[in-house]
């Protein structure tokens, strides 16, 4: 059963959207409450005046007429979520998406148009919110790289200085080491708050002074680390050959400087194509990769490594705690059980992971196996 006029009217009042309709010349003979919200001017202001009050130029008055008269889609007379620019009551300007029809005679002549526009200031801010999201993903991916290389290089250094220092210059250097790596666990902390309010597409903001604002990243105060002892006894990785993969080339010699600290012989790889050149000359131990590569990610390679060499081990690391492409979920699935979530890596966790997948008397047989292959 159709509706009635009645039905349709109270509908279309009640609609939250802006609905105007205009007879041949222009004028509003139509205005609803949605319009009234939207735009500030009550009905009794904007009926019986022309339709160029809502706009803020002849121009773009003209402009949306001209679509309407061709149309889109093989249909004359209407256009759909055309965008435009309305006016407000208080002279704002705002952008809005209109779907609209003009109204024709019997003898096809045009006797007027309604249409509804919708406020497309929250869409718009949806997608900014989005394309931000997706730079600040590539942002902190980029930072925690270079995160890799300096607290790689600083461990090395505290290393070093616990070596060689004296006493009273131990302290003094020891001091500034720590002072360096409570900074870069700050820089660490930021860039994770980062990549989680960029996964969750919110964040909140902090007024400073003049009203102005800006995002909070939700990071109070400074991170404290804990004070570092010198080198620990024993090298329990020492021999191992371990290939490094990643497309940076300054966290590939950070990460090979540090396993060389262990004692493991290291190899580098700047993709999955060349990595795999490696394996078929090469023997190793395990394969220790990025997760996104742009010739062959860390899903890809650890099919072909379990592929074509299905006992070497391999161990993924990536940036932080968002896998866009569900890289390491599918390499899991697939049967991966080593993985280094977020840059830069911790080395007692590096080690304690290697350790796991490439226990040493197993490693050494493995090896053996292979060389003898």
């Amino acid at each position: 059963m159709p509706l009635s006029p009645q039905y349709l009217q109270k509908l279309v009042e009640s609609c939250p959207d802006i609905i105007i309709a205009v007879d041949r010349g222009g004028i509003i003979i139509y205005y609803n409450d949605g319009a009234r919200q939207n735009l500030g001017f009550s009905p009794a202001e904007m009926l019986g005046k022309s339709v160029l009050e809502i706009y803020p130029s002849y121009e773009e008055a003209r402009k949306v007429m001209a679509a309407m008269r061709v149309g889109e889609g093989g249909k004359k007379g209407r256009v759909r979520n055309f965008e435009t620019t309305f006016k407000t009551k208080r002279g704002e300007e705002i952008p809005v998406a209109i779907s609209a029809s003009i109204i024709y005679d019997e003898a096809g002549g045009e006797i007027g148009s309604i249409g509804f526009a919708k406020d497309i200031r929250e869409i718009r801010r949806r997608d900014k919110l989005a394309t931000l999201g997706d730079i600040a993903v590539g942002l902190s991916h980029e930072i925690n790289n270079s995160l890799e290389i300096l607290v790689n290089h600083l461990n090395l250094l505290q290393r070093y200085v616990g070596r060689v220092a004296a006493d009273e210059d131990f302290l003094v250097e020891s001091e500034r080491l720590e002072s360096v790596g409570q900074q870069l666990k700050k820089i660490q902390e930021i860039t994770r708050r980062i990549g989680e309010m960029a996964e969750g597409g919110e964040y909140g903001t902090k007024e400073y002074i003049g009203g102005k604002r800006m995002a909070d990243l939700g990071v109070r105060g400074e991170v404290k680390v804990k004070g570092r002892k010198r080198q620990e006894a024993g090298f329990p990785l020492e021999g191992l050959r371990v290939l490094v993969v990643d497309d940076d080339l300054g966290v590939c010699q950070s990460l090979r400087d540090l396993l060389r600290g262990e004692k493991c012989s290291v190899e580098t790889a700047l993709s999955g194509t060349e990595a795999m050149e490696l394996v078929k000359t090469k023997p190793f131990d395990l394969i220790l990769s990025d997760v996104v590569m742009p010739d062959m990610d860390g899903y890809e390679l650890y099919t072909t490594v379990k592929k074509r060499v299905p006992d070497l081990p391999v161990v993924l690391m990536t940036a932080f705690y968002y896998d866009k492409d569900h890289v390491i979920k599918r390499s899991c699935l697939d049967g991966l059980k080593g993985v280094i979530f977020k840059k830069p890596i911790d080395p007692l966790r590096l080690r304690k992971i290697i350790l796991e997948r490439c226990p040493r008397p197993l490693a050494a047989e493995s090896r053996k196996a292979r060389e003898r292959a």
